[in-house]
């Protein structure tokens, strides 16, 4: 595809969710399908008549196990937070429909124990976790990410 073609796409739209443990440390996935580091926070595309949230909290329990029962939402991202995919990304990822996306975030407190978290869900995603201090986030996160990731952290700062 040229990146003309690309830019004629429209962006998916996608809830994530920066989920904060007692601890205040960002709950971070590695990707299964990455052989680099490439942490990142839940996400997921949102489904036809899904609302954001419900998508954010859908997307959370497929990908870490942890259920709605589990979190409090403390917040949520004013506006939509675009990315764009790398060119040659774009005709590999949702059949080359998308541009990128177009996210909205939540902020949600884990009220649970680590042990009722578990990727080896039926929608695998990670093939690791752990718990990352806010500070190292955006360091830690592929680079075509890292400015959804630092507008979510500058949004959410007060709550951190």
């Amino acid at each position: 595809m040229t990146p003309e073609e690309i830019a004629k796409l429209p962006y998916r739209p996608c809830a994530g969710v920066m989920l904060l443990n007692a601890a205040g440390k960002v709950f971070v996935g590695q990707r299964k399908d990455r052989y680099t580091d490439a942490w990142q926070m839940p996400q997921g595309g949102i489904e036809k008549d899904e609302a954001p949230q419900e998508a954010a909290l859908r997307e959370l329990e497929e990908e870490t196990g942890v259920s709605r029962d589990l979190v409090t939402i403390v917040a949520e991202t004013k506006a939509w937070v675009p990315y764009e995919l790398p060119h040659d990304l774009v005709p590999q990822l949702w059949k080359g429909r998308f541009r990128g996306q177009e996210q909205k975030w939540f902020l949600m407190r884990f009220n649970g124990t680590d042990d009722q978290v578990n990727i080896m869900t039926d929608h695998q995603e990670f093939s690791h976790w752990k718990w990352m201090p806010v500070a190292s986030l955006i360091d830690s996160i592929v680079p075509f990410k890292r400015g959804v990731y630092e507008a979510v952290l500058l949004e959410f700062e007060g709550h951190l």
